[in-house]
């Protein structure tokens, strides 16, 4: 008997659906021309650019013209930090940015590398549930302050941060702000132009669509410096020949995803949840829920199980057909605990023994009862090998 195959990596990336992949095809065989092209072939190609950039525009609330497509979440990331950092550097607004502690590393470590190269930064801390208090930010801004960088939703343990609250501190203060929201576009309702936000970043393959293609939210009026350039595309900031079939296949995965919101299908995502974490919970002793009850993403889960390493739940987990990580898929391979949950005041053994189980619009109620069928006995069996635990 073949076993059962359950998937709870959605956080890392998800399947691309069917409709996506039809949708892409055709840019792929009969419609290949260069979009930036005069031809019938490159008029073809520009069509599908254009179309799904008014896709990704209306899922999260904004005109076309403030999308811009990139190679994925983590460029998209670079060009919002670097190319804003650049330009209010130069006309001599400052040279102090300021981001959080459990940022991703793609949003972290550009902030890092900018302070090395002649700017300051400060990292904010968090509460023990992941969040940033507007509290702490609004007493961090100072005069060169130009730039704040807090993400919409953590991607470890899935808190939703006050990302109105502190826009609208940022926007009192005259400081621009961006929200890394990978997580949240096409899983969270909301429209970008009721947010104080001037930019925010976006990936298609956490919402169905394909690896490799992000997308920035401009607000209009803002001016960013190029992080690439050549040949001048997406309006002058990010060059290069467009990915057409990615490009497309983002628009349609955006075009499923404002469907489903619409729909209030994160509901049913949001009842497997809690019936997952309540599940283990009450199933598995020593073990605790990381990030915000209430205020996290809809499909996702996350935990620490006490006296035991993560990497052998996955290990075992895997055995069983069930696809789960240890923090972050950038970082699954470090042997390192998670730097967001240290920032949560954990400490390193506690850490070590993180589980992330994230959802998606494919998980049936069979997956969850399957998980929990196979999850508690692995842990009895680690524990069982484990120096620390005390039955």
């Amino acid at each position: 008997m073949d076993t059962k195959k359950v998937y709870l990596d959605n956080s890392a990336t998800t399947r691309v659906d069917e409709k996506v992949l039809e949708a892409m095809l055709p840019y792929l065989k009969e419609l290949y021309g260069n979009p930036n092209s005069l031809h019938a072939w490159g008029r073809d190609a520009k069509k599908g650019v254009e179309n799904a950039r008014g896709q990704v525009a209306a899922l999260i609330g904004t005109e076309a013209k403030n999308i811009i497509f990139t190679g994925g979440g983590s460029e998209a990331d670079n060009l919002a930090v670097k190319g804003s950092a650049w330009t209010l550097r130069e006309r001599g607004r400052g040279n102090h940015i300021i981001t959080s502690a459990i940022e991703h590393h793609a949003l972290i470590d550009t902030v890092k590398w900018l302070g090395k190269n002649g700017f300051e930064y400060t990292v904010l801390p968090v509460d023990a549930e992941g969040k940033v208090s507007p509290a702490d930010l609004e007493a961090a801004i100072k005069p060169e302050t130009i730039l704040v960088s807090i993400m919409f939703a953590n991607n470890e343990i899935g808190t939703i941060e006050p990302v109105a609250e502190l826009g609208e501190i940022c926007r009192r203060r005259g400081v621009l702000f961006h929200t890394d929201g990978v997580q949240a576009a096409g899983h969270i309702p909301f429209n970008i132009s009721e947010l104080p936000v001037d930019i925010m970043t976006m990936a298609a393959h956490k919402m169905h669509g394909p690896k490799g293609n992000g997308a920035l939210y401009v607000r209009k009026g803002i001016k960013l410096t190029p992080v690439i350039h050549g040949g001048g595309q997406e309006f002058g900031l990010r060059s290069g020949t467009e990915n057409t079939a990615g490009i497309v296949g983002f628009g349609k995965a955006a075009e499923l995803a404002a469907s489903r919101l619409a729909a209030r299908e994160y509901e049913k995502e949001k009842k497997l949840r809690d019936k997952l974490i309540d599940g283990v919970l009450a199933r598995i002793p020593e073990v605790m829920l990381t990030g915000h009850r209430q205020d996290r993403l809809p499909f996702h889960t996350s935990f620490c199980v006490k006296y035991i390493e993560g990497e052998g739940m996955l290990l075992l987990l895997d055995a069983a057909g069930i696809g789960a990580s240890s923090g972050s898929a950038c970082t699954s391979g470090s042997l390192e605990p998670s730097y967001v949950l240290l920032a949560l005041g954990l400490d390193h053994t506690t850490a070590h023994g993180s589980l992330r189980m994230t959802l998606s619009k494919d998980t049936t109620e069979d997956d969850i009862d399957y998980v929990l069928e196979k999850l508690p006995p692995i842990v009895e069996r680690l524990r069982g090998m484990s120096p620390f635990y005390k039955k």
